[in-house]
């Protein structure tokens, strides 16, 4: 009697690796944030071509910027809520070293980001809008890793609010251009401030791979 074809081997390990890395991306609350932010990407795609206008206080200007460009400020908040894991203290211990880990992890929240803040493109949104948005969102992305390495994840928004409040606010000159250091209302042509942008995630990202939640957060989210 012929014996039955052995089905397809699993490779253990591999499926050991694959297990890992879905308990890294869960136990951060990575799906209920990128949840989050689709919503608010696909909220943005419906007013792809609305403006908003800054209200400015020391100028009677006329400036406004579209609404693309503004929302990547809160798909970077939301998802840096997810850089740091409540058991911190199981990773430092784990027989591999976690620091390749977090660094493909960032790599993969920026291409989220990314990709979240191109969504309006399906609206119609010009790809100078899309570029300038894409430069946003890594830009506000480094400064909430940063905020989120030094206050904890939950206060991931309060560096990023630090510099967008007052962008808005106080960013734009007598002569209705923007000013120096309002990098986020530049247009995407920009060098200047596209650099300043990826300097920004560049420093969040090293702060970010190399730091670990604070004892209090570890304690909050426990």
């Amino acid at each position: 009697m012929a014996e039955p074809a052995p089905g397809p081997r699993t490779n253990p390990v591999r499926g050991l690796r694959y297990g890992a890395a879905v308990a890294f991306v869960r136990c951060r609350g990575l799906p209920r944030a990128a949840g989050t932010a689709l919503l608010v990407a696909v909220a943005a795609t419906a007013f792809a071509g609305r403006r908003v206008a800054l209200p400015e206080f020391r100028y009677l200007v006329d400036f406004s910027v579209p609404v693309a460009e503004v929302v990547p400020f809160a798909h970077a908040v939301v998802l840096a809520t997810t850089l740091f894991s409540p058991m911190a203290d199981l990773e430092r211990t784990s027989a591999q070293p976690m620091r390749r880990h977090r660094a493909v992890y960032l790599v993969g929240l920026l291409a989220l980001a990314l990709a979240l803040s191109a969504l309006p493109l399906l609206a119609g949104a010009g790809g100078e809008v899309t570029a300038a948005a894409a430069r946003n969102v890594v830009g506000h992305l480094g400064l909430a890793m940063i905020s989120a390495r030094l206050f904890g994840s939950g206060l991931a928004w309060l560096l990023p609010m630090g510099v967008f409040g007052p962008t808005l606010l106080l960013g734009v000159s007598g002569d209705n251009t923007p000013e120096p250091w309002a990098w986020s209302l530049h247009p995407a042509t920009d060098s200047t401030a596209a650099v300043v942008a990826a300097a920004l995630w560049l420093t969040g990202a090293c702060a970010a791979a190399t730091g670990q939640p604070r004892r209090t957060e570890q304690a909050e989210r426990n």
